[in-house]
Order: structure tokens, then sequence, then C-alpha cells
């Protein structure tokens, strides 16, 4: 598998990268071993126009990193409690990005199960996007990191999700965030048993 390139994050519609992101492959190596999983549920974010988006209203320090050129990660931490990894993609300054929800365990699974305390395989592993960083190891230590190097990146096998095989929803836990809480930006791919089961 080949990483993505730089420009696959450069792309201003953010819509279109979390729909093109289904299918990829989130891999991380922080020196336990390797982990990777098949990306099957994302959310956009659009720092211009998302009322729902960190960096919609001001730039403060959790969200500054949003606002870097796209390839790097933004994680941020969730009720105290979960580390919830976000892609941030477009030019330096327009602030989007696309939160990764659910992934599909491909390879170190044995060192997933470890990191979440799980005895065996099951859809609670990797499904919601803090359980999913748990898996992989990703916590806030990680903020900033460039998914071009060799600590957390996405590759590609060319294999594009069709438009038919795409789910789309409004996004999760976003009430506060008026019209654009209905946005359909939530992507999952079709009848995949490892997305979050939110509605």
């Amino acid at each position: 598998m080949k990483k993505l390139l730089p420009s696959f994050y450069l792309n201003p519609d953010v819509v279109e990268v979390a729909k093109q992101l289904l299918g990829k492959y989130l891999c991380t190596d922080f020196g336990e071993g390797l982990t990777i999983g098949k990306i099957v549920e994302t959310e956009a974010y659009c720092g211009a126009t998302d009322k729902a988006c960190h960096a919609h209203f001001k730039r403060t320090r959790r969200n500054s990193i949003m606002f870097a050129r796209g390839g790097v990660a933004y994680v941020y931490l969730c009720y105290g409690v979960h580390h919830l990894f976000n892609v941030v993609t477009n030019q330096e300054g327009l602030a989007d990005a696309v939160l990764i929800r659910g992934i599909e365990p491909i390879e170190g699974i044995e060192l997933m199960l470890k990191r979440r305390g799980f005895s065996h395989l099951a859809h609670s592993l990797t499904a919601g996007p803090g359980a999913m960083s748990k898996a992989l190891g990703i916590t806030t230590d990680y903020y900033g990191t460039d998914l071009c190097g060799n600590k957390i990146w996405i590759a590609d096998e060319g294999i594009a999700i069709p438009e038919n095989q795409i789910i789309a929803s409004p996004r999760v836990g976003v009430a506060y965030a008026e019209e654009d809480a209905l946005l359909p930006w939530r992507f999952r791919i079709k009848g995949n048993p490892w997305s979050s089961k939110a509605k």
C-alpha cells in the first residue's frame, strides 16, 4: 500500500475528502508494532461555513492546528476521556478537517485488543472515534503529526468506494450547530459492520 501524497490533503472540498477517505487504510506505528485499519466511517467539518466545526467561530489554542496546511493530525480530548483523531485538509488558514469515526481492523489486531483490554475481536473494538483512536494508540500526544511521516499515515490500494455504496447522514453529537446539525456529512460504507451505530 502506498501512502497518500501530500496533495491529497489539499483538496478544498472537505466533503469530497471525507468520502474519498472511505476504503483507505489508517496506519500507526509508535514503536509497539504496526496497526492498520480500513476507514469505514468519516465526518466532514468546514471551518468557513459550518457551525459544528471547532474552528468556525474563532481560533483557539486547541483548534490552532486546524489552520495548518492539510496533511496533519488534529487530535482532541472529548469529555476528558476520548482522544478523537481528525485529518486536517485544505490550504493553510482554512481550517477544514475530517473526523475518522470507525475502522475495520486489518493488521496488528492483537495489539489493538491489548490497548482496548479486549479478549476477543468484536465490533466495539474500533467502532466510534474514541474506541478507534485507543485501538490504534492515537492520543493528543500526536497533535500536529505529519500524516506523510512514519507514526500516523494513510495508505491507499487504489480502490474508490462508489457513490451508491456510501451512506450519507447527519453527523453525531452536533445538535448545538443549529441548521448545520442537519448537514448529511457523516459517511459510511454501506453494509460494512465496523461503523458505529449512532443514529
